[in-house]
């Protein structure tokens, strides 16, 4: 009962975020770049950031609290339950006033995160999850694509994920590829099946992915990191070695082909 409440708590707060970026949304808003190859922020983030922090803490006071605009507290480590949060991800998508962009959070127990919603305002997108509860888009359940071919596969990434150097001998898949800039949307696009499989090859932080993964996860997909792992959360550097996922017929396929 404690993980349903959970995730009807991050589902209403991920909802209210999106009415403050809606407001926001295409309007003349402050932006800088927070520089060491972070890339942009904008007011926006840091108000979402700011009522998220705000809102969840007084419902869950005992619970930790990590996201990309707010000074890490390690004290996260030592609490049994932790909100990882993107407040905005992909704010390029944002600030260029395209809709792709989404809000993240998840609650992650012992390394595991155990609810996610992903919500997408501007598109009228709701993912959400529960651990062993299945994934939803907008209350309907959702699952991923059962492709099992590698050559062909719809896939979400940037381009440099097919360069040579990532793929065995040097030999890239004639893969189709398609972009979004949310990382989080990108799983949740896998989970929902209208892509075969997404990747990032470079180091993922943890709440890019923490939302997503479980989605697709409790869809029917496979996550792993792109060294083959399962990806565990809360760690004292929050960043994972990338992150691949696929259907269950196609992840084997493409993960040897790395």
């Amino acid at each position: 009962m404690q993980v349903d409440d959970d995730l009807a708590l991050i589902t209403e707060a991920a909802l209210a975020a999106g009415e403050i970026a809606a407001r926001h949304f295409r309007s003349d808003l402050e932006t800088w770049d927070k520089g060491g190859g972070q890339g942009p922020v904008s007011e926006a983030d840091l108000e979402i950031d700011a009522f998220l922090n705000q809102w969840l803490l007084a419902r869950r006071p005992d619970y930790g609290w990590l996201s990309e605009e707010t000074e890490d507290d390690e004290a996260r480590l030592a609490r049994p339950r932790v909100f990882i949060v993107d407040p905005i991800d992909g704010t390029r998508a944002f600030i260029a006033g395209q809709p792709t962009f989404s809000h993240s959070i998840a609650i992650v127990e012992a390394g595991q995160v155990i609810a996610g919603v992903v919500h997408l305002p501007m598109k009228n997108r709701t993912f959400a999850a529960r651990i062993g509860g299945g994934a939803t888009l907008n209350g309907a359940p959702i699952a991923p694509s059962p492709r099992t071919e590698v050559e062909g596969a719809r896939v979400l990434c940037n381009s440099a994920a097919l360069v040579p150097a990532h793929w065995r001998d040097g030999a890239v898949p004639a893969v189709e590829r398609h972009f979004r800039s949310s990382l989080a949307y990108r799983l949740c696009l896998v989970a929902q099946g209208r892509f075969d499989a997404m990747l990032t090859l470079r180091d993922a932080w943890e709440w890019d992915v923490a939302a997503g993964d479980l989605i697709a996860r409790e869809a029917g997909a496979r996550v792993e990191t792109a060294g083959g792992a399962a990806p565990r959360y809360n760690n004292p550097r929050p960043l994972l070695p990338g992150m691949v996922a696929a259907g269950p017929g196609l992840m084997p396929g493409l993960m040897a082909r790395l």
